[in-house]
């Protein structure tokens, strides 16, 4: 059977302790916390400029599937992570 005891703490030590708990298991939440990015879309032109490749490339890399194309009416655009996630390694 457990005993109960009674420590005489001052209301300012106590509030420390508390204090540096809380602050002790912020610290470790905010180690795996990785606050959320707002996704960056690109258009047809700016994933052209940025592989240096012409806009007919790109359409082809979408029939292909390299490259998955999202839209609204007639406007084109591409996930930033998703066009990191489709560059592949070089054997060479």
């Amino acid at each position: 059977m457990s005993a109960i005891q009674f420590i005489s703490v001052s209301p300012d030590e106590l509030q420390n302790k508390i204090a540096e708990s809380v602050k002790s298991h912020l610290d470790e939440f905010l180690k795996h916390f990785k606050p959320k990015q707002p996704e960056e879309y690109l258009s047809r032109q700016e994933v052209a400029g940025l592989f240096k490749v012409d806009i007919s490339t790109v359409h082809n890399w979408c029939k292909s599937g390299k490259l998955t194309p999202y839209g609204i009416g007639a406007r084109v655009y591409f996930l930033k992570s998703d066009i990191e996630k489709s560059l592949t390694p070089l054997n060479g």
